[in-house]
């Protein structure tokens, strides 16, 4: 007969046990940290604990090393003014150049043209001269009309270029003569810009 062997399960060593709890420990500490929620160095302090901790280090700072004879670099010290954020929209004018924009046409011109270019033309010659004066004069009057249409509607369109505190350029284009001038601090918003 067969008798069952029965082996005893194998007992963990202690250090293997430690080393667990180890692991553990530390995997819930760096959680921990990474969720925010231990305190930090950049904690917050009262001022008469941030000017307790500032004395001493001002003092090493100014010697260039501690009464202990550490030899390290000189601690820098938070001052108390306000950090100025960059702004990343602002720049300083390079140039402003005006331009002139044809004017649209619509056909009024072209049409009152026509019209007296026609009848001034159909004054001169006779017969077939008269004809060919007339439609002459009907073409010719429709193209001086819709380029003086084209000229009255012209205007001035003014380029400023600014070029950005991160170093790159912008050119805006507005339709008003603008006051601003090469070497002016602006800030830029879309497609328009206001004077710092």
């Amino acid at each position: 007969m067969n008798t069952p062997v029965y082996t005893s399960p194998s007992k963990i060593h202690p250090i293997m046990i430690i080393a667990a709890i180890a692991i553990i420990l530390v995997s819930i500490a760096g959680v921990a940290a990474l969720m925010g929620w231990l305190p930090t160095s950049n904690a917050n302090m009262d001022n008469s604990t941030a000017q307790k901790a500032a004395k001493p280090a001002t003092q090493t700072a100014k010697t260039g090393h501690s009464s202990s004879g550490n030899t390290s670099a000189p601690v820098v010290v938070a001052s108390n003014k306000p950090v100025v954020a960059k702004c990343a929209d602002c720049g300083t004018v390079e140039s402003v150049n005006a331009t002139e924009v044809a004017g649209q046409s619509n056909g009024t011109g072209a049409v009152i043209g026509g019209v007296l270019g026609g009848v001034l033309g159909h004054q001169v010659g006779g017969g077939r001269g008269k004809d060919v004066a007339t439609v002459a004069g009907a073409v010719g009057g429709a193209l001086a009309g819709n380029a003086i249409e084209k000229n009255r509607n012209a205007s001035t369109r003014y380029q400023v270029r600014v070029r950005l505190d991160d170093g790159s350029f912008r050119t805006i284009t507005v339709n008003a003569a603008t006051s601003v001038q090469a070497g002016d601090r602006v800030r830029v918003e879309g497609d328009s810009f206001s004077r710092l």
